[in-house]
């Protein structure tokens, strides 16, 4: 996408009734809700709109959570985790509203499979799918290899299980037509304005180094990269490097033979592989994640081999362009939201899995602000444990932790 100009960075002091750290999906669905109840709201990015995950992720958007239902069940209840799994469904139809009321043009696409590679993981995915169909009335399909082979032509995959209702878009354009939206709703919007200092209490702010915003209100949404702002936060999340590859153009009819649908498509292993077709008719292959937050060696090569494994007949095809960025996880996979303070709001551990509940995250902060907390409260009862290692050993711990998974996936 072409770069749009700049807007101005924070200068001087200014108030606000809510003031947002981060111009990603949740917090720019926040301004965009609390600015429609009328709230004066002004957002602070360090780095351009979309500049995080929300502009570099694999544009999946998905019903559900980085973690399954039973994580949710046995954290909050059968009930309770029905009504969580219900409102990340609503999400998803909440994005397509979104879409058409403000008419952005990030070129949405429903239909998302969750293919198994191997014995063990058909077994599961099958269980799985039909728990959501038994005690969640979600309309999940269930792909024997034939039924997925007419839509995927790849010879690694043994089943899937087909969501009619997820969906895939550009996810950069979508960010920034957030934005565009929340601007015309009156949000003020600060570039290149990262926060130095946050003051909390009874008259909290966000400080940077030419200014600060004093609100009512604070809403984080730093994700992975709040870098020392908030420790109690930040030990409750890992960063991980993630990373996507564009091909040339295909064209469509080659496009096209590959995923005869144009679904989104991820694998269960641990370290799993995703993919779609773009609009222009590109391949995006992403995945090799990175516990190390480093990336790895060699990758564009590495990814390029991961492609060729999944679609043969593409060895002709490279990667023309390769990106990554951070995402950040729980130890359980399951979201982190709530409130640290009565007037501080936060949301973080998307795990991988946030285009859709990244927002859903800004709408029940919004909600909650201004005075409906129903649905913060529930998402506060998922407990989060530290990782352990400190600050120092945690990421080699979770290396050593991750290696492990993988070594399972490859041999069994």
């Amino acid at each position: 996408m072409p770069e749009p100009s700049p807007l101005p960075p924070l200068q001087g002091q200014v108030q606000a009734d809510v003031a947002v750290l981060g111009a990603g999906y949740t917090g720019l669905t926040a301004a965009l809700e609390l600015a429609a109840r009328g709230y004066r709201v002004v957002v602070l990015e360090a780095q351009r709109i979309g500049w995080g995950a929300s502009g570099r992720n694999g544009g999946q958007a998905l019903v559900g959570y980085g973690c399954e239902v039973d994580t949710l069940e046995r954290e909050v209840g059968r009930a309770d985790a029905r009504l969580l799994f219900d409102w990340s469904r609503e999400a998803v139809q909440a994005m397509r509203r979104r879409i058409d009321r403000h008419a952005i043009d990030c070129h949405w696409v429903e239909g998302h499979a969750s293919v198994a590679i191997r014995a063990r993981h058909e077994r599961e995915l099958r269980g799985h799918c039909e728990h959501l169909q038994r005690h969640y009335d979600y309309p999940m399909q269930w792909w024997d290899r034939p039924t997925l082979a007419a839509q995927l032509d790849s010879p690694r995959y043994r089943a899937a299980m087909f969501d009619p209702l997820s969906a895939h878009l550009h996810p950069l354009a979508y960010a920034r037509g957030l934005a565009d939206a929340a601007r015309a709703a009156g949000v003020v919007i600060h570039e290149r304005s990262p926060v130095v200092r946050l003051q909390r209490g009874s008259a909290p702010a966000l400080h940077t180094a030419a200014g600060s915003v004093h609100a009512r209100h604070l809403v984080v949404a730093g994700n992975a990269l709040l870098q020392g702002l908030l420790p109690d936060l930040e030990r409750r999340i890992m960063p991980v490097g993630t990373y996507v590859g564009a091909s040339a153009p295909l064209g469509a009819e080659r496009a096209r033979a590959l995923i005869a649908n144009n679904m989104a498509v991820a694998d269960t292993a641990w370290a799993l592989d995703y993919f779609r077709l773009s609009h222009d008719h590109r391949l995006l292959f992403g995945g090799r994640a990175s516990y190390s937050a480093l990336p790895p060696p060699g990758l564009r090569r590495v990814m390029q081999r991961r492609m060729h494994q999944v679609f043969p007949q593409l060895a002709d095809v490279g990667l023309e362009q390769v990106w990554g960025g951070l995402v950040d996880i729980t130890r359980n996979r399951a979201p982190h939201w709530g409130r640290l303070d009565p007037n501080l709001y936060f949301a973080q551990g998307f795990s991988g899995h946030g285009v859709a509940a990244a927002g859903l995250a800004g709408e029940v902060i919004a909600a909650a602000i201004a005075g409906q907390s129903e649905r913060l409260d529930v998402y506060q009862r998922l407990h989060h444990a530290p990782f352990p290692g400190g600050r120092l050993l945690r990421t080699p711990l979770l290396v050593a932790a991750m290696s492990w998974y993988k070594l399972r996936d490859a041999l069994w």
